[in-house]
């Protein structure tokens, strides 16, 4: 049986957790899109699997109060994608309530083949979520790259998205990556990077910064996969150095430890999950040694 992130989050330190960040004491790290200079908060929300639910109003409102939470705390990057079962249309319900789509920085992707059938997945995006535009559009797992980055600098000019910007999920797509980042001019990248995860930190990473892409990181806690391998065990010492009250933060604070990257993006279905994970992007980063220190323990487990 998969370990859940509620076997490893200590339920009462997230109480406290809530309260003290409500009072937003202290402000979220925010980082640059390179290509504009546009700061956004260091952490956002990824919507594959959380909010792939059935967009009924009992379903709907435990992520409707999570999103809310969210945008009340400071974040705004919320990411989807067509292929994410029903996650656009449960993001249009909760979008639709009045003053809070202009709050969020709405990314999503297009992943089929052919320019007809693209421009349609847009369009169905933007009525599924109820929109009429959005802030980032991604060519998902690098899918008929080239025709369809075309067809995104089209929409771009039109101002009907802000950003274009392509995405992978495993490291065997690391390589074709970074042929495309060569040859292309992209806003964003998204990328599978964690702390027992870290080919993408070897030559992707690095050459999004050299080369002015904003980097978003998906799979954080490795579906969970972090999750399982500290069940049981004490934050180190170096977490405690770091104010982490919590494996998550632990786990963010190293990604965003890393200065190319602009925002991570872990599912967030709970109002409580979201003043943990934000926790992170808020005091103290790891220095490259305190980094190494963090490597170590969880390679070590």
């Amino acid at each position: 049986m998969p370990v859940s992130r509620r076997a490893v989050v200590a339920a009462a330190a997230l109480a406290p957790l809530a309260s003290r960040f409500a009072q937003a004491a202290e402000p979220l790290i925010r980082r640059p899109i390179p290509s504009s200079g546009e700061m956004l908060p260091a952490i956002g929300i990824g919507t594959s699997r959380r909010y792939e639910v059935e967009p009924t109003p009992d379903n709907v409102a435990p992520l409707r109060e999570a999103v809310r939470s969210f945008v009340t705390l400071g974040g705004t990057v919320i990411d989807t994608a067509p292929s994410y079962g029903t996650a656009e249309d449960v993001l249009g319900a909760i979008l639709s309530e009045p003053g809070l789509r202009q709050k969020i920085f709405l990314a999503s992707k297009v992943d089929t083949t052919g320019h007809e059938a693209t421009r349609a997945e847009f369009e169905r995006s933007l009525t599924r979520m109820k929109v009429e535009t959005l802030d980032l559009v991604a060519v998902h797992n690098l899918i008929d790259v080239a025709d369809n980055l075309a067809l995104l600098r089209d929409l771009k000019s039109q101002k009907r998205i802000r950003y274009v910007g392509v995405t992978v999920w495993r490291d065997n797509q690391l390589e074709a990556l970074e042929a495309v980042m060569k040859r292309e001019t992209l806003d964003f990248i998204q990328v599978n990077y964690a702390i027992d995860n870290r080919a993408a930190a070897e030559r992707v990473i690095p050459l999004a910064a050299e080369r002015g892409m904003a980097v978003m990181t998906n799979v954080p806690f490795g579906r969970d996969r972090l999750f399982k391998a500290v069940q049981g065990k004490d934050l180190p010492p170096v977490a405690k150095d770091l104010g982490c009250a919590s494996w998550p933060q632990f786990f963010l604070k190293y990604v965003l430890g890393n200065p190319a990257v602009t925002c991570p993006i872990p599912g967030m279905a709970k109002a409580s999950y979201v003043a943990d994970n934000l926790g992170a992007a808020r005091g103290a980063l790891p220095g490259p040694a305190q980094r190494k220190q963090m490597e170590s323990f969880i390679d070590a487990v």
